[in-house]
């Protein structure tokens, strides 16, 4: 089973994003192979119109994949949302799965915190198991200054991949 963690946050403009692709660059620095997975309640879109691909969908084909020498899409049609788990089951050959997001899942969270933002810690206490922060808290998990990187990535590796 690939280890799974999110990064979360009670207030957009944290810093979720930059975080997470710190740690992400930390760990190819280490060797390891990472998948990352965003959540958008908004909805998206990754094709374009009058492209190959989008001209496949428009034509009724509900899963479209682009492959080339260095990179694979897929792109589903969908009827619900699909749960984490179930965009976890599609991956494969990968060390570690970070998701950005996903705050009501049931999964190990880091959460990012700016004194900025005074709102509470939205992680429950027993899926919580760090924090990146400006602010010390009282937070019975390791905390660490957004300057820290390395040794909140010295946590991840010992906590999911070792």
């Amino acid at each position: 089973m690939i280890p799974v963690f999110s990064v979360v946050a009670n207030n957009s403009k944290t810093g979720k994003t930059t975080v997470l692709c710190d740690i992400v660059r930390e760990l190819k620095s280490r060797g390891y192979r990472i998948c990352t997975i965003k959540h958008d309640v908004h909805g998206f879109d990754i094709d374009h119109p009058g492209k190959d691909t989008w001209k496949h969908a428009q034509a009724g084909s509900d899963f479209v994949v682009i492959s080339s020498p260095k990179k694979l899409a897929m792109i589903e049609e969908v009827e619900k949302e699909y749960s984490l788990d179930e965009v976890i089951s599609k991956i494969s050959n990968v060390d570690i799965i970070i998701t950005e997001g996903f705050k009501q899942e049931r999964k190990p969270k880091l959460e990012v915190y700016r004194k900025e933002f005074p709102n509470e810690i939205w992680s429950k206490d027993e899926d919580l198991f760090a924090i990146i922060t400006n602010t010390p808290l009282n937070k019975g998990v390791p905390q660490f200054d957004f300057s820290e990187i390395k040794e909140a990535v010295d946590l991840i590796e010992s906590l999911f991949l070792k």
